[in-house]
């Protein structure tokens, strides 16, 4: 053969392949779609767990790219470790306890990110460090600096999120209504704006909302074809953490996706977890009507149910036993921003006994009424959470933080059984976040600039499974 006829052997060979990838990247897109609106991409997938993940890195590729370079310079400015230190623990500890279908989607979103011809070589373990951030910043990192310096574990666990659910003689209709709002870091939290249809091919078909590139929810809001309503708020100051136990992200992906009943929900989550982002999850079934509180820690997990009341959350624990072995949480400070949520819960549960509907879920995410005052406040004390305004400080959040309520989501029976949820992207109150006036005004905080962006005021939109 001359070299004449190998180079266009060579040639032929080299197209054939390009042509191959491409008929393959075709099908395996086939029935995804993306669809932005209002501050939100929503993003439908559907197939294996290798197509799901193709089609989510495919669609989502710049703003995960986005998520990953924001994320390793958030994460090393507030724990000192680099996202080469993340990395090597996603390899470590959370990879090898992964469901092998998890694994499977993580890899496809990988894989899709580089069919979108972007350059992007990001790999699995750079997309588990992402799912499994939380688990890692605020539960492992403490007990490992612990371990270094000889010293008490410190706990960092987040204290982020309002959300309640309530049923019977509390809703409009005796039906289940629920509703949560996500507080975090603005830097990250106004990323936090994906709503997943997810229709595997194994399971339950889910709606939530979702940071990009994550296999779960992470805020936590779901509605799924089992017929639950999930939701939770993190236990604050919770310290336990389980290097060999299954991370919390895959056990909830598994409980969204495979579970049918409150008791189902209760036996994925409480098996062989590994301690990390430890919350109080609300659950409700549609068809029975009944909801639930797990309170989920380490060691010890603590369960109520209803078919007639509410539960809240505001990242209080309740059980006595957990807070006493697994916080350094103080159940005495009814200061605390925690207990003056919940007793803002508490008024607006009594308050509207009877009358909870989906319009009355959206307005309580939006309130401004701090409870230990009785007026109007913007600050941490509020459901609709205004960190950045509040000039007091309050454990791990300086004062005037970035930090606050950066999206809510809110269903009921009806809508639910529909595959249907409102969500507002941005403060549940509407109102804007500007970037550059608030640098400005606070340049403890400047560092953030290159990274953080103008979180714009939303409307309510409502987003059914397609």
């Amino acid at each position: 053969m001359n070299f004449l006829k190998l180079v266009v052997l060579i040639v032929v060979i080299i197209l054939m392949i390009i042509v191959a990838a491409s008929c393959d990247s075709g099908s395996m897109m086939r029935g995804a779609f993306r669809e932005d609106r209002d501050g939100w991409a929503f993003v439908h997938l559907e197939g294996t767990s290798r197509e799901i993940g193709f089609q989510h890195g495919r669609l989502l590729a710049a703003e995960i790219d986005d998520l990953i370079k924001t994320m390793a310079v958030f994460l090393e400015k507030s724990t000192g470790r680099d996202w080469a230190f993340y990395r090597v623990a996603a390899e470590k500890i959370l990879w090898p306890k992964l469901d092998r279908p998890i694994q499977m989607e993580i890899e496809g979103i990988a894989e899709g990110m580089r069919a979108a011809g972007t350059g992007l070589k990001y790999d699995r373990f750079d997309l588990t460090a992402l799912n499994g951030w939380i688990e890692l910043k605020g539960y492992y990192v403490p007990q490992l600096d612990a371990a270094e310096k000889g010293t008490a574990v410190e706990s960092k666990a987040p204290p982020s999120c309002s959300a309640f659910i309530a049923t019977g003689s509390y809703t409009s209709d005796g039906a289940i209504v629920m509703a949560h709002n996500t507080w975090e870091d603005y830097l990250i939290g106004e990323r936090w704006n994906v709503i997943l249809d997810i229709v595997p091919d194994s399971g339950y078909r889910m709606l939530m909302d979702a940071l990009p590139g994550f296999v779960h929810s992470g805020s936590d809001f779901y509605v799924t074809g089992g017929g639950l309503l999930i939701t939770e708020t993190t236990i604050f100051q919770f310290k336990g953490f389980r290097k060999d136990g299954i991370p919390e992200f895959d056990r909830i992906r598994r409980a969204a996706q495979y579970a049918d009943s409150i008791d189902g929900f209760i036996r994925i989550m409480t098996t062989d977890g590994n301690g990390a982002y430890a919350n109080d999850w609300l659950v409700g079934d549609l068809k029975t009507k009944e909801i639930a509180r797990l309170e989920l820690g380490l060691k010890n997990h603590r369960i109520w149910r209803t078919s007639d009341g509410y539960y809240v959350g505001a990242n209080f624990p309740l059980d006595e036993k957990l807070i006493a072995e697994e916080t350094t949480f103080d159940p005495k400070n009814a200061g605390q921003s925690f207990y003056v949520r919940r007793d803002r819960w508490e008024q607006l549960m009594a308050e509207n006994k009877g009358k909870i509907d989906i319009e009355k879920a959206m307005a309580f995410l939006g309130d401004h009424v701090d409870a230990s005052k009785g007026t109007a406040a913007r600050n941490a004390n509020v459901l609709c959470g205004h960190v950045d305004e509040d000039p007091a400080a309050e454990y791990d959040s300086p004062a005037f933080e970035p930090l606050g309520s950066v999206n809510g989501k809110a269903t009921s029976a009806a809508l639910a059984k529909e595959m249907m949820m409102w969500a507002r992207m941005g403060h549940s109150c509407g109102e804007d976040f500007l970037a550059a006036p608030y640098a400005a005004a606070h340049p403890e905080f400047a560092w953030r600039l290159p990274y953080l962006r103008d979180m714009k005021g939303n409307p309510w939109t409502l987003f059914q499974g397609k």
